[in-house]
């Protein structure tokens, strides 16, 4: 075999597998957060959602079911529950924008992610209230 013709089947071995890494990265299972923590300004209620990432690069997405749960002490038949959607985006420099939509309201949040984010979160119906997210 020449050298023209080693190099060639070289090149086509690298090639083949360079498709078949590409394959197995984009078959590869997309990453999933598992978000908790509290907002209200008591910590009344208990926030819990796992989102998956639907997009990566300097800005990761995410995206995934939400629940809050009332945990306060004035709840009497039993805990209140909300459900809906969470919406996270995450950039390199660890920039935090979140959204979190509920049937008739809908909050965002944004600020630094260092081990969590602790600041507040404007809700369209109502007032800014405190939120503190752990994001694993």
């Amino acid at each position: 075999m020449s050298t023209g013709q080693l190099a060639r089947e070289r090149l086509v071995k690298a090639f083949g597998l360079a498709v078949m890494l590409g394959v197995m990265v984009t078959l590869s299972p997309a990453c999933a957060l598992e978000v908790s923590g509290t907002s209200g300004f008591l910590g009344e209620w208990e926030v819990t959602a796992t989102v998956t990432e639907t997009a990566s690069g300097r800005i990761r997405d995410y995206r995934g079911p939400l629940v809050l749960k009332h945990i306060g002490l004035c709840t009497q038949d039993g805990p209140v529950e909300k459900k809906g959607e969470m919406r996270l985006q995450i950039s390199a420099s660890s920039q935090l924008n979140a959204t979190l939509s509920m049937p008739g309201t809908e909050c965002t949040a944004s600020g630094p992610l260092s081990d969590g984010y602790n600041g507040t979160m404007t809700c369209s119906d109502r007032q800014v209230i405190p939120l503190r997210l752990r994001v694993k």
